[in-house]
């Protein structure tokens, strides 16, 4: 499991911004650009594809925090490229700096952690969870 992840570990994924990743589709009176839900998330799957292969089987990871700036407005169009480094692994925390740009700018920049799971646990605890809420 975390044997394999080793500090200093870089990724990156790049997309094309779309109409779904607009800043509109969650609040009509805003810009019609690259929203920062839409980066928000790009960060989580940037860092979350570097460290899947090296997870055991039934293990996965979520988000368990995120400080973050978006210091700049992308065209919906333009491609968007981020860039995360592994910067710390503490048993089941992991550590990330990411940063992200466009054709043009450096549009974000984060520092993400994620925590390792047992899926299968993790899941039955949700739907316990779903089912009390329902009763």
């Amino acid at each position: 499991m975390t044997e394999a992840l080793k500090v200093g570990m870089t990724h990156e994924l790049q997309h094309t911004t779309t109409p779904e990743m607009s800043a509109r589709r969650v609040y009509p009176h805003v810009p019609d650009v690259y929203a920062t839900r839409a980066m928000v998330g790009h960060i989580e799957e940037v860092c979350a594809d570097m460290v899947r292969p090296q997870l055991a089987e039934g293990q996965q990871t979520v988000g368990i925090g995120m400080q973050f700036k978006h210091m700049a407005a992308t065209p919906l169009g333009m491609r968007v490229r981020f860039k995360a480094k592994l910067t710390a692994v503490e048993g089941k925390k992991l550590t990330f700096e990411v940063e992200g740009f466009d054709d043009v700018d450096k549009i974000g920049e984060a520092t993400h952690q994620r925590f390792i799971i047992d899926a299968d646990k993790f899941n039955q605890r949700v739907a316990q969870k779903a089912q009390k809420a329902a009763s």
